[in-house]
């Protein structure tokens, strides 16, 4: 059972890899990889330079939210 467990959580990491890269933007499939990230664990930061940090850059906070994400970054 461990085994097809296994298989299936490589087929959806490749599928949900396979579709964002192929420009298949929809809000639903990138939702279900940002919870897929989460499930597993998977985090990232907004530093300095990353893609991350220019989206963050480009989402309409407030200046006070905006400051604490700036704290974090740096």
């Amino acid at each position: 059972m461990d085994k097809v467990l296994e298989e299936l959580h490589k087929t959806l990491a490749q599928e949900l890899l396979d579709r964002i890269r192929n420009g298949d933007e929809k809000a639903s499939i990138l939702n279900v990889a940002r919870q897929f990230l989460k499930d597993n664990g998977i985090e990232a930061l907004p530093v300095q330079d990353s893609s991350l940090k220019s989206l963050i850059d480009e989402l309409p906070f407030d200046d006070d939210e905006e400051n604490d994400l700036q704290k974090v970054a740096n």
